[in-house]
C-alpha cells in the first residue's frame, strides 16, 4: 500500500539467526521499532557494508557473541503506520543465519536483555515477540511453515 511522501525512507537492515544446543538466540529491543518485544539481534546495513559482515557486527554489538558463515535465509518487508495512517517505519529485513562461535549473550547497545530460546518456546511468545520471529526460526532450522 502506497503512502503519501512522509520522509520515511526504506533502510536495509539485518537480522542475525544463531542457533545453538536447538536454542535460538533472541534479544528483548530496547529502541523502535518493536521496543520491548523479543527478535533477532540486528540493526541498520553501514554505507559499504556486507550484509553478512553487518550481520556479524550486529550481533556482536548487541550481544557480544562471535559467530561466522552467515547465510541468507529471507529478506522480509516491516513497514509500520502510524494512528493516523501516516508511514512511521519501512525496513527491507535480511535474515541471516549465523553460526555461534563463542559466547553467551549479554544486553549491549540496542538490546535490554538477550535469551536462548527453543522454538515451542518462541512459538508460546505471542505479541511479546516481534513480527515473523517464529516463522524465521523455523526456516532458520529447516522446518517447514507452522500451519
Amino acid at each position: 500500500m502506497p503512502f503519501s511522501n512522509t520522509g520515511v525512507r526504506p533502510v536495509a537492515a539485518v537480522l542475525a539467526v544463531v542457533i545453538r544446543d536447538d536454542r535460538l538466540l533472541l534479544v528483548r529491543r530496547a529502541n523502535p521499532p518493536d521496543q520491548g518485544r523479543w527478535g533477532y539481534p540486528g540493526g541498520r546495513i553501514e554505507r559499504g557494508e556486507p550484509f553478512r559482515a553487518a550481520a556479524l557486527r550486529e550481533l556482536a554489538e548487541e550481544t557480544g557473541i562471535v559467530a561466522d558463515s552467515p547465510e541468507l535465509i529471507d529478506v522480509l518487508d516491516f513497514i509500520e503506520a502510524d494512528a493516523a495512517g501516516t508511514l512511521a517505519h519501512h525496513f527491507a529485513m535480511i535474515a541471516v543465519a549465523c553460526r555461534w562461535l563463542s559466547g553467551e549473550g549479554e544486553a549491549a547497545d540496542d538490546a535490554l536483555e538477550t535469551g536462548w530460546f527453543t522454538l515451542a518456546d518462541v512459538a508460546g511468545m505471542g505479541s511479546t515477540a516481534s513480527d515473523k520471529v517464529e516463522a524465521i526460526a523455523r526456516r532458520a532450522l529447516g522446518l517447514p511453515p507452522a500451519g
